[in-house]
């Protein structure tokens, strides 16, 4: 076996993915971008981690004995008000259908459909690829978040950070210095320490500030939790980033047993090769 360690990438060049490349080579990592079947066979028995989106790494996890962490569907509609400052829960399309009202609407982790607000239930897609009455999906109240940052955490601590927008436009910004940084810290230290054990070792959370609109009471709050694995990384630190990743993709012999909960499931490989645009 290769001893080199490799970063495989899909052949959707982001910016994430090319910054990742240039922080694992300088690593000494040998990057591939998967552009076909044949590549993919080439790696066979090699270390390899992944970047690249969930379906394709659905194809081929498995034919690379590849280890996909990633948070639990119900992980954000579990948590205490104190960190969401809204009502959130976890359903299924069928019964997302029937409600009457504006509400936020996502997948938990892959991206069958837009993330957005719905003006009611009925204006949820009813078709689609990987699209049915049971399809997961969360609901939440629809809130204003003022600003919103992206954190890259390992073993229950941020590690680097970004601003990634501001009342909901694109706004990057790193958080290191900035004039949230404090607050923001302060915030993820409180919810990593109660939330630790039900979080992967390598995780994505976003948080935000939220305004009442009634109130103008501001609140910090989680946004939601994401794989590092598709996940852009904005403004955060690249080689920070790459150490989480790492963590979060690779054999799976070397996933620690409190991380096993944590695993992706992994269908058999296939040569069909697909993706899509990261988090």
């Amino acid at each position: 076996m290769d001893a080199v360690p490799v970063l495989l990438t899909s052949a959707q060049l982001t910016s994430t993915s090319l910054l990742l490349a240039e922080a694992a080579a300088r690593r000494g990592l040998e990057v591939v971008t998967l552009a076909s079947p044949l590549r993919l066979e080439a790696l066979t028995g090699r270390h390899v981690h992944w970047y690249g989106g969930p379906l394709l790494a659905d194809r081929i996890a498995s034919g690379l004995d590849l280890a996909l962490l990633e948070p639990a569907d119900d992980w954000l509609a579990g948590l205490p008000d104190e960190f969401t400052g809204r009502r959130i829960e976890l359903t299924t399309l069928s019964e997302a259908w029937t409600a009457r009202r504006p509400l936020f609407a996502k997948p938990p982790s892959d991206k069958q459909f837009p993330a957005a607000v719905y003006a009611d239930g009925s204006r949820l897609p009813r078709e689609g690829d990987r699209i049915g009455p049971n399809t997961s999906v969360l609901l939440s109240e629809v809130v204003t978040f003022a600003v919103e940052y992206r954190l890259f955490v390992l073993d229950g601590q941020v590690v680097t950070g970004s601003r990634y927008a501001r009342y909901g436009r694109l706004d990057t910004a790193r958080l290191d210095g900035h004039s949230d940084e404090a607050e923001v810290r302060t915030f993820a230290e409180r919810l990593l320490g109660a939330e630790r054990d039900a979080l992967p070792s390598a995780v994505v959370v976003d948080v935000g500030l939220v305004q009442d609109p009634d109130t103008g009471r501001e609140q910090w709050a989680v946004v939601e939790a994401n794989m590092p694995w598709f996940a852009h990384s904005y403004a955060a630190d690249p080689d920070a980033v790459l150490d989480v990743v790492l963590r979060a993709t690779g054999p799976r012999s070397e996933v620690a047993t409190t991380d096993q909960r944590f695993l992706r499931g992994q269908p058999a490989l296939t040569t069909e090769l697909g993706t899509g645009p990261p988090a």
